[in-house]
């Protein structure tokens, strides 16, 4: 029997890395037809060409979420290469989180930028596709911190909460011809730290992830399990965590 993610055809914002890269690759194993956005357009080519390499089908295209054009442009791209868009994976995300002392004012407005408004500029470029076809599956990926809020997260989780607010929104307007998942992942070992301006907190988020973080491609496999459901079953949100992460 022929698996759910055969021939499909997905946008992955956020694929040159981490979760995004581990969802890339296991999707296209599987059958489906992907379609690369990130910012970091070499490694986008790099991991296009491992795809094409295994047989998969692939396109990729230089993607800032905080532009809406550019959102517009990786959906755009889909549909050109082939034919039509199944899926949009609103996956990325930066967390250069700090106590709000610190007044990192940019940081603040980087997370709004990224986390929020990336999230909202795909719903705003793959919603129209969705219903002229009359089928088609937004996915979010959050965080477990959209859950609970703890010290130098407050705009981080904020930015979370809120992309929780937009999608279960979306989800009950979507009607009953498209699917909404929320995905939300507790420590993951990626490179999500890279964009943390305070180098102790850095450190300590760091040394969570190293001790218990679990691998990018465990987000991946749930992703895939969402999407792989008969087009009657819509998986509302997974939330998939280390087992020691309290």
């Amino acid at each position: 029997m022929e698996n759910g993610l055969k021939n499909k055809v997905v946008a992955i914002t956020g694929a040159s890395s981490g979760i995004g890269e581990a969802t890339a690759l296991l999707l296209a194993e599987r059958g489906a037809k992907v379609v690369l956005g990130a910012r970091r357009l070499d490694r986008l080519a790099a991991l296009a060409d491992r795809i094409a390499a295994t047989g998969g089908e692939v396109a990729y295209i230089s993607t800032d979420v905080t532009r809406r054009a550019d959102v517009a442009n990786l959906v755009q791209l889909a549909k050109e290469r082939f034919g039509r868009l199944d899926v949009l994976i609103n996956n990325a995300g930066i967390g250069p989180i700090s106590l709000l002392d610190e007044l990192r004012v940019e940081d603040w407005e980087q997370m709004v930028d990224v986390n929020l408004k990336g999230v909202l500029y795909g719903i705003a470029a793959a919603l129209p596709v969705f219903r002229q076809q009359e089928f088609g599956h937004f996915v979010a990926v959050a965080s477990t911190a959209g859950l609970r809020v703890v010290p130098t997260m407050a705009v981080y989780a904020g930015t979370k909460f809120a992309v929780r607010a937009v999608v279960e929104g979306l989800r009950q307007e979507a009607g009953d011809k498209l699917r909404v998942t929320l995905i939300t992942p507790g420590f993951v070992h990626t490179d999500f730290a890279e964009s943390m301006t305070n180098l102790e907190v850095k450190a300590q988020i760091l040394s969570a992830r190293d001790k218990i973080g679990i691998s990018a491609a465990a987000i991946a496999r749930s992703i895939a399990f969402a999407l792989e459901q008969p087009a009657d079953v819509d998986v509302g949100e997974i939330i998939i965590r280390p087992t020691a992460q309290d």
